[in-house]
């Protein structure tokens, strides 16, 4: 503890006052050039990926990369059931941050367009754009990526929403002529569904009594995101109705649940529907006891978040 107080306190030292936009340290300090430096170990910043669509991403780098050292990358996508939340809330900017000190990766976190001001598939538009971004950086364009990420050890992570987005990128990536390598995937909570009732959806569901049920909810979630679907079997939020499944990039995939999440039996059915597709990479599901819907979020500090946290870097470190 005392080394890393040390630590912060010369980081502290060495800021110029002058520079600064905001000052919060000792945990962390934004600068006029739009660079955000945590204090605890990662420096962050945001870039505008396209001035058409207003389109940013936020870029992670911890501060202890050696200037010659290749660490993995994740391209991270929030959730939010396509409406809500950025890249920038604050859920999403403590929980990434934490994720690129503890696995030693760089991260970019995509801050997509939401529905209902940019109905889908903008969010999928920008996810691509996104990753064209990044390719564009690993040749050179941006620094923090050219200088110290393998391009051998990229992969696409999110929860909710932006899980569903990792598995289409992932499917888009394998079509593009390998313009990124995709290792892996993590998808926690995937928001994946459909019309016919798998697992305990059925029991879940008569939980809600009289009020409107969660699968009205989902329905009318899923519609407002995306009106001009054709309902929960569209192939964009029922992966087991799009034939291209088995094209998925990468060598592994994990995929979290939580038990008491409504969306949990779509997690582990999505393992099923990669084996049976004939994709040839490594899918593992594991479940957390007595959780709800990305819990880790909010409850970050608790022994079930840590566990996740744990087992996700030891994912992406384990290649």
């Amino acid at each position: 503890m005392e080394e890393a107080m040390k630590e912060v306190m010369m980081a502290t030292a060495s800021i110029n006052k002058e520079d600064l936009l905001h000052d919060f340290r000792p945990g962390l300090v934004i600068y006029k050039d739009g660079r955000v430096e945590s204090l605890t170990g990662v420096e962050s910043k945001d870039v505008v990926i396209s001035t058409e669509t207003g389109v940013s991403v936020r870029l992670y780098k911890p501060q202890g990369v050696k200037s010659n050292e290749k660490v993995p990358l994740l391209v991270y996508f929030h959730g939010g059931a396509f409406i809500l939340e950025t890249a920038t809330s604050p859920q999403y900017h403590n929980y990434l941050n934490v994720l690129s000190s503890k696995a030693n990766v760089n991260v970019v976190s995509v801050d997509y367009r939401i529905a209902p001001e940019h109905p889908l598939p903008a969010a999928y538009d920008d996810s691509w754009a996104a990753l064209e971004w990044v390719g564009s950086g690993l040749a050179g364009a941006e620094s923090w990526l050219s200088e110290h990420v393998d391009p051998a050890r990229v992969f696409l992570a999110g929860d909710s929403a932006g899980a569903n987005l990792s598995h289409h990128m992932a499917i888009k990536v394998a079509k593009s002529n390998g313009k990124i390598a995709l290792k892996g995937l993590v998808l926690v909570h995937p928001y994946f569904w459909g019309t016919d009732r798998i697992g305990s959806e059925p029991q879940k569901l008569n939980l809600t009594g009289n009020e409107p049920t969660s699968e009205t909810m989902i329905d009318k979630i899923w519609k407002l995101a995306h009106p001009g679907t054709n309902g929960c079997d569209d192939p964009w939020i029922n992966p087991g109705m799009d034939p291209e499944i088995k094209k998925l990039a990468g060598e592994k995939v994990l995929v979290f649940v939580a038990e008491n999440d409504l969306l949990r039996d779509r997690g582990v059915h999505y393992k099923d529907l990669l084996v049976k597709s004939g994709w040839k990479g490594d899918v593992q599901v594991i479940e957390t006891e007595g959780e709800g819907h990305v819990f880790h979020l909010f409850k970050t500090v608790s022994a079930n978040a840590a566990d996740l946290m744990d087992q996700f870097v030891a994912f992406i470190n384990s290649s």
